[in-house]
């Protein structure tokens, strides 16, 4: 695959991070320090990057074995103000969607990128003001809003700038719709303006990007899409002493924590051979525990 210059939806698979058009210089350093727990992690995401999808399975292990001891504080990056650039190969949304396939292939994540053939989105703004106003309303809510509505593009081929999506992601999320709805124009959209610039100060050039950063506002960073050893390491790096919490990997535990996974999610999370994911969880689907969505590049798995 060509190496993509500063198309943001051309994620680079080599550096797995999905680049900004114009690189952000770090300006000022230490703004932020861990709080209530050893180490926080700044996650600097966005709803459409393919790369933030791809790093899911390492992202979910990490809550599970490392969430006591890190608070992950979910920052939007805005990947795609608009389509007023020409760049990286791409000049409309139609160029994207064989990208998306590819990438899908590549982290083994469900990726259908005929949504940008068949009801392209013109940014990305909207599902990240969305996810602030979501956010208002507590992390936990906030996290499972962005899950759907990351469900919804990257599998369902729909167009979450659409408010009827959104609104539907918020029901799923059990969000106080009213309210959602109420703080996207105003409030949730400043603090999306108040992520731009903090991401500004702290030189994010792409997402994802996390910085995991100690009580002293010491950070270490992390670019892109990377296997789960490199986010332990940079973890231990900031806190060593903390040590990891073991959990369940039966299926019943996984999903009561983590409602719908995908099989590489599966996989990891359970610590079983990819290869044997599908045909356990097939059994599971056909004994009526679990439920099976499919899509073009990948399967989604439901608990019932």
């Amino acid at each position: 695959m060509n190496k993509p210059s500063t198309n943001p939806l051309l994620c680079d698979i080599e550096s797995g991070m999905c680049e900004m058009p114009e690189p952000i210089v770090e300006t000022t350093k230490n703004v932020v320090s861990a709080e209530k727990k050893p180490l926080k992690v700044i996650y600097y995401t966005d709803p459409i990057c393919s790369s933030c999808w791809g790093i899911e399975p390492q992202l979910r292990k990490l809550k599970l074995e490392y969430g006591h001891a890190l608070d992950i504080e979910y920052r939007m990056g805005g990947l795609l103000p608009d389509w007023s650039y020409n760049s990286g190969g791409i000049s409309k949304p139609s160029d994207v969607a064989h990208h998306w396939d590819e990438v899908s292939a590549y982290y083994d994540m469900p990726i259908d990128g005929d949504v940008w053939l068949e009801d392209p989105l013109d940014s990305s703004y909207p599902p990240s003001i969305a996810f602030k106003a979501a956010q208002l309303q507590g992390a936990k809510k906030a996290i499972a809003f962005l899950r759907k509505i990351r469900e919804m593009v990257f599998l369902q081929k729909k167009n979450i700038t659409r408010p009827e999506y959104l609104r539907a992601a918020a029901e799923a999320a059990e969000l106080d719709v009213d309210r959602f709805e109420q703080d996207f124009p105003g409030r949730a959209r400043e603090l999306f303006q108040e992520d731009l610039a903090l991401a500004r100060q702290l030189g994010v050039r792409g997402f994802p990007t996390m910085f995991f950063v100690d009580e002293n506002g010491q950070m270490e960073k992390v670019y892109g899409t990377k296997p789960y050893a490199v986010y332990e390491q940079a973890l231990l790096g900031q806190a060593p002493a903390v040590r990891k919490a073991p959990y369940a990997t039966n299926w019943e535990s996984l999903f009561a924590v983590y409602p719908t996974l995908t099989s590489r999610e599966f996989a990891e999370l359970a610590e079983t051979a990819r290869k044997d994911a599908d045909p356990f969880l097939q059994q599971l689907a056909d004994a009526g525990a679990l439920e099976k969505e499919g899509s073009k590049n990948g399967v989604l798995w439901k608990r019932k």
